[in-house]
């Protein structure tokens, strides 16, 4: 995939008289660093930060950046040979529960109005049997990787998640690549206006910040730069992603 091939896909929503929703969640935030003074720097579009509870500290944020819960310490429990997971299938629930309950109370008092009460698991997996407890917890919306097939994950729980993950994890866990992210972004706007995909679930963009290589960076930069300036593109911060559930 390339540019132009965005700039098609964008030119198709216009012709069809929609507007293509986009947003951005950038994950596992904790401490002031200079990567993430770097990521606050790129003020194109509204930035919500997945922020790790456990060791959080307070963080001088622009108006364009809203926090959510990054699960609790973001340690793994799965079992051996299991895909890396906070909170498990097979866990102990009173702990897990108690940890989420914990995180987010920890995120309110660091962060007052900026916290919005979104999950975030680490690894984007959780065991599904937590999420009608997440309600009671304060925690109104969850935010994992794949378009989404319902926008309710639980009563009163509702569910945005991310699409484009710029970070080559299984390989170089560096850049993906332009044409393998474009791929990402194009393939879920397409889905999305044709109606195999949820439309009215925006493209979330996946960043974390801490993994950026310069060419993860120069392709963020990039993205905002071409989305921001065609008039059929719109970048929606967190409130507005998640409508009333955030």
């Amino acid at each position: 995939m390339t540019w132009d091939d965005l700039a098609r896909e964008l030119d198709a929503w216009a012709a069809a008289g929609s507007r293509a929703t986009f947003w951005w969640r950038d994950d596992d935030a904790a401490s002031d660093q200079p990567a993430l003074r770097r990521l606050l720097s790129l003020d194109a579009a509204p930035l919500t930060l997945a922020v790790i509870p456990q060791g959080a500290e307070s963080l001088n944020l622009p108006a364009h950046a809203s926090v959510v819960q990054h699960g609790h310490s973001h340690r793994n429990r799965a079992a051996t040979g299991q895909k890396k997971c906070e909170f498990p299938a097979g866990g102990d629930r009173a702990v897990m529960a108690a940890e989420l309950k914990e995180g987010g109370a920890l995120l309110r008092r660091l962060f007052a109005g900026r916290f919005r009460p979104v999950l975030v698991p680490p690894w984007n997996r959780i065991d599904e049997a937590l999420l009608p407890l997440l309600p009671r917890f304060g925690l109104h919306g969850i935010s994992t990787f794949g378009p989404r097939d319902d926008s309710i994950a639980a009563p009163g729980l509702h569910r945005v998640n991310t699409h484009v993950d710029v970070i080559d994890w299984p390989g170089t866990r560096g850049f993906v690549g332009e044409a393998a992210a474009l791929g990402q972004v194009v393939r879920h706007l397409a889905a999305r206006r044709t109606g195999t995909a949820d439309h009215a679930e925006p493209t979330g963009l996946l960043t974390h910040h801490l993994q950026h290589d310069e060419a993860t960076w120069d392709f963020v930069a990039a993205l905002l730069q071409c989305t921001m300036a065609h008039p059929a593109a719109l970048w929606l911060d967190v409130d507005a992603a998640f409508g009333a559930a955030a």
